[in-house]
């Protein structure tokens, strides 16, 4: 009897331990729910304060300051404060790259995880004019990797977070805050063209792959120059980020589908990337229960918008908008780089090598291992033929046949143009190519002679 009645106990004790869990996750559960409707109603409203106006915000439109008798000396005051903010700008670049820096108009069309990032680095570096498209309103779940965005923004729209901000870092910027769904819709494209005299930069940092191909497109028909962000959700590894234009990517799912949409249009090169080439192994687009849906609605900006979670790790794709905003600030500058293609190509140098050996049969050898051969293709000659830039089917040969080949003697050509070029008289090559393709191979050269001491 006794051991009955403790079991009895036992079980109540059980049951109204449930029960108290029960009720303490219910509660939980509404308090979370209840939070998450104060924090979007708060953050509306602070939403709805914040005008979108720009005269409202511009340097000349404010109360002076202490100290300053006329706008004009204000506004000298500022110019002042700028030339030491950017005096390491300066200092690399030299004064006039960053005038025309400073002049360019750049358009960031996406303010997420990339566009935020880049059009921050951008502001910071000296770009005073940009138009930033998109959308979306700030939630938690972007905070990971927004730019600038707190939780005081949750519910205001990104592009109003960010020029606020980039507001209090350059005051005499001036930023077009366009809370528009990026569409087809040319009217909005138009008005690329038609504000001062159209941009310098096209930033495409848009999720969607449909509005992505229609302004890569457009971009591409209009002579705009652009450049465009691929996937940097569910990857983690920095070393795999790559520049390159679209035709040279590879590993990367969505430049795949990109390059595939636009070669349907007739577009095969002529737009740089930044992409990655890493697998995103197990990482994967999660799929959303009941529970996780209704939440997710709780922040969505359009009815209905079902807000899809892909795993993203912050920093990457805050380096996808770095990388950008530095390509476009040494392009817009005259600041001349040129990124690799592509990496990870083991099996390229591998064949290049044995054919290069067979190219030179007659000799004792080549004087080249396979990292030799990959800082040949790579760093001397950019990973394209020197006369037709193209990177398909390279080789590597003799420059000078007369000479051995070495260091500054080997050059790299598609498959077609060193067979030529190894069957044409050594000393009559001016007569096979143009002086200036004479003078890019000897410019080549000398640059790889002064590297070559640190190697």
């Amino acid at each position: 009897m006794a051991l009955s009645r403790n079991l009895e106990l036992a079980a109540a004790a059980v049951v109204a331990s449930i029960a108290t869990a029960s009720l303490i996750f219910s509660y939980q559960h509404r308090r979370r729910r209840q939070h998450i409707r104060d924090i979007k109603r708060n953050a509306e409203t602070l939403g709805r304060e914040r005008s979108i106006d720009l005269d409202a915000h511009s340097f000349a439109k404010r109360p002076l300051r202490d100290g300053f008798q006329s706008e004009a000396e204000e506004h000298e005051h500022e110019q002042l404060l700028m030339r030491e903010q950017l005096s390491r700008n300066i200092s690399f670049l030299g004064e006039p790259a960053m005038e025309r820096l400073q002049n360019a108009f750049v358009v960031v069309v996406g303010a997420g995880g990339v566009g935020s990032w880049a059009a921050l680095m951008l502001a910071r570096s000296g770009v005073r004019r940009m138009r930033i498209i998109d959308f979306d309103q700030v939630t938690l779940s972007s905070l990971n990797r927004h730019a600038v965005a707190t939780r005081a923004d949750v519910g205001t729209p990104k592009v109003v977070a960010i020029r606020d901000h980039l507001r209090r870092i350059v005051p005499l910027i001036e930023i077009d805050a366009c809370v528009e769904l990026f569409s087809k819709d040319m009217r909005m494209m138009v008005t690329f063209v038609t504000t001062v005299d159209g941009p310098d930069m096209v930033l495409d940092c848009i999720d969607n792959i449909d509005t992505k191909i229609d302004l890569l497109e457009y971009c591409h028909r209009h002579g705009l120059t652009v450049m465009s962000a691929m996937g940097a959700g569910a990857k983690a590894d920095p070393s795999r980020i790559q520049l390159a234009d679209i035709s040279d990517t590879n590993e990367d799912h969505l430049a795949r589908a990109v390059r595939r949409r636009l070669k349907q249009r007739k577009i095969l090169t002529g737009i740089d990337v930044v992409y990655s080439t890493e697998k995103p192994g197990q990482v994967n687009l999660l799929p959303l229960d009941e529970s996780q849906a209704q939440e997710s609605d709780e922040f969505a900006i359009l009815p209905d918008f079902r807000v899809r979670i892909m795993p993203v790790l912050g920093p990457l794709p805050a380096m996808f908008g770095m990388a950008m905003a530095t390509y476009t600030i040494c392009k817009l500058s005259g600041h001349t780089i040129e990124p690799l293609s592509v990496k990870l190509r083991g099996k390229l140098y591998d064949r290049m090598q044995r054919e290069l050996i067979v190219r030179e049969e007659k000799v004792a050898g080549i004087p080249f291992d396979r990292d030799d051969i990959a800082y040949i293709v790579e760093e001397v000659w950019h990973g394209k033929s020197v006369l037709s830039g193209t990177s398909d089917k390279l080789c590597l040969t003799r420059w000078d046949r007369r000479r051995p080949i070495s260091f500054q003697n080997c050059v790299c050509l598609t498959k077609s143009e060193a067979t030529r070029h190894d069957a044409h008289d050594p000393d009559r090559l001016h007569e096979l190519y143009s002086a200036e393709e004479l003078a890019l191979v000897e410019k080549r050269f000398t640059e790889e002679r002064y590297y070559s001491q640190w190697r």
